[in-house]
């Protein structure tokens, strides 16, 4: 699976834990021997501290009432899901292992271990990064700003192809975007039996969508400027006829 294309700056993994949690809109709570999802029902704090907001009669609550202070007792899992459907969707999952404290009609969880899972493997976050670390600038306008392009602009995707080596897209059948954050663009290339990520770095940093869109014109402008992959011209050959 992985395409071996050049990669330049990118986020550290205690940034890209810190993404997961700001993108996630649902949390999964394994405590006291169950398991439950909750949507919606989460808010993070600066420093990357969750609070978690269940009603008065959650078993959850009265798990963390009777709970002995300062010992793990619960694990927070939270997936990191690809807002444009590809092959391997979940792109990483976040785990966080501690404990719950009622505060003020809410559970805060301290927490006592932090590991990222990505498709490179697990890494466990040191807590001090963790806590220092910001969310990517883009983190929670991602979702958007990729089903945008895959669904408005599929010619665009199409062009930044141009920038991807020719052995890379040996056998595709499509090419999707996968993530984007301040540091650059992902595509998923898709071939029939397997599939790989390649990565376009942006000449500088995007610290908001405003940056983005021009970084994305500084690609695009580059991918005019290179001649058309010739495995990529056959498929489109082969697909149109």
């Amino acid at each position: 699976m992985g395409d071996s294309e050049s990669w330049t700056a990118a986020p550290g993994v205690a940034e890209r834990a810190r993404s997961v949690l700001a993108a996630s809109w649902s949390c999964a709570v394994t405590a006291d021997g169950g398991r439950e999802e909750f949507v919606g029902a989460h808010t993070v704090g600066d420093d990357g501290q969750v609070f978690l907001h269940v009603p008065e009669d959650s078993a959850l609550l009265t798990a963390a009432i009777l709970a002995p202070r300062g010992e793990p007792s619960a694990v927070l899992e939270f997936a990191d899901v690809a807002p444009v459907p590809v092959r391997g969707r979940i792109r990483a999952r976040l785990w966080l292992a501690g404990w719950f404290v009622p505060e003020d009609g809410h559970l805060a969880f301290h927490t006592t271990r932090v590991v990222l899972k990505e498709p490179s493997g697990a890494v466990v976050v040191a807590l001090d990064e963790f806590a220092a670390a910001e969310p990517d600038p883009l983190a929670t306008a991602e979702a958007h700003l990729l089903t945008h392009l895959a669904d408005a602009h599929p010619d665009a995707v199409d062009r930044l192809t141009r920038l991807v080596r020719t052995e890379s897209l040996h056998g595709a059948v499509r090419v999707k975007p996968l993530a984007v954050d301040r540091h650059g663009l992902t595509l998923r290339i898709e071939r029939a039996r397997a599939h790989g990520d390649v990565r376009l770095p942006f000449h500088a940093p995007a610290d908001d969508v405003g940056q983005l869109t021009e970084r994305m014109h500084v690609l695009l402008a580059q991918a005019g400027a290179a001649s058309c992959p010739r495995a990529l011209q056959r498929q489109r050959t082969d697909r149109d006829g």
